[in-house]
């Protein structure tokens, strides 16, 4: 298959990327400033077989147009693999309106421009897939993760609706969750800059820098969950025949139970909904 994957600079997408190249898909890994700060990651990842870096924001109609237009040249695109993202924390109040525009124009809009830009290309296959990189926190919010779980809830919404319209054509639409993992993603997050409104909180105010205090404890322990598991689920999204492909795609072994119990009562609850609507 020829697959676009983006944010490739590191992280899941990195790794997914590499590990599609490697099952023998063809990928187009997707990042941003190509000749810039991510010149490193763009010269490593074209070196490997099956995999050609393309230039692309998603924040931006025409660098997306751009890239499409260029993964088209090189033939059919089968499937995409919506991971581009960034991370955010805070007490929600001390957020701007501008800074939560921002995230969601990368992890809402971002896969909405995508999408959008792609899909004339696989409904010409008659088939084909399209994976969202979500979040546990797609199904529950925390205190200070509101805006990165609100992002995720949006993504979770999308997917889950175009699942059904797209259904009819032949393209799978699934979602992986994935827990807590070490990666790069919080070196680029967004986190709340109105410190002073942030102090009027008292320990809430606190709860970033502990969950980060945990979190890096456990990334250094033995049971450090390990994010190649994330892409190796995505490559098993595309190995698994059109039609059988599941709606979600839980990825935590170490708090995932909840997760899974919600996505189990959210499906049998959403059929009987569909069919309320005369839609199942």
């Amino acid at each position: 298959m020829n697959i676009l994957v983006t944010g490739t600079s590191s992280g899941f997408g990195r790794l997914t990327a590499e590990s599609l190249a490697k099952a023998n898909h063809t990928v187009f890994a997707a990042m941003r400033d190509t000749a810039g700060r991510n010149a490193k990651a763009a010269q490593a990842l074209g070196a490997i077989p099956n995999v050609h870096v393309v230039e692309m924001d998603v924040t931006s109609d025409a660098s997306v147009g751009a890239a499409l237009a260029k993964i088209a040249a090189h033939g059919p695109l089968h499937g995409v693999v919506n991971n581009a993202g960034r991370f955010s924390m805070g007490v929600q109040e001390a957020f701007t309106i501008d800074e939560v525009k921002s995230l969601f124009e990368t992890n809402v809009f971002g896969p909405l421009r995508v999408n959008r830009a792609a899909l004339p290309l696989l409904r010409q296959q008659r088939g084909g897939a399209i994976v969202n990189v979500s979040s546990i926190v797609g199904r529950f919010s925390l205190p200070t993760l509101g805006t990165y779980a609100a992002t995720k809830f949006a993504l979770e919404a999308l997917a889950e609706a175009q699942r059904d319209e797209l259904k009819v054509l032949g393209i799978d639409v699934t979602l992986v969750q994935p827990g807590a993992f070490p990666t790069e993603v919080g070196n680029n997050g967004l986190y709340a800059a109105d410190a002073a409104r942030a102090e009027a909180y008292g320990p809430v105010a606190e709860i970033p820098q502990k969950m980060g205090e945990g979190l890096a404890q456990l990334f250094g322990s033995p049971m450090a969950p390990k994010p190649q598991d994330v892409a190796d689920a995505i490559v098993g999204i595309f190995a698994t025949p059109a039609g059988q492909r599941p709606a979600r795609v839980l990825v935590d072994a170490l708090t995932g139970g909840p997760v899974q119990a919600l996505n189990e009562a959210h499906e049998k609850l959403r059929h009987e909904m569909l069919a309320a609507f005369g839609l199942a």
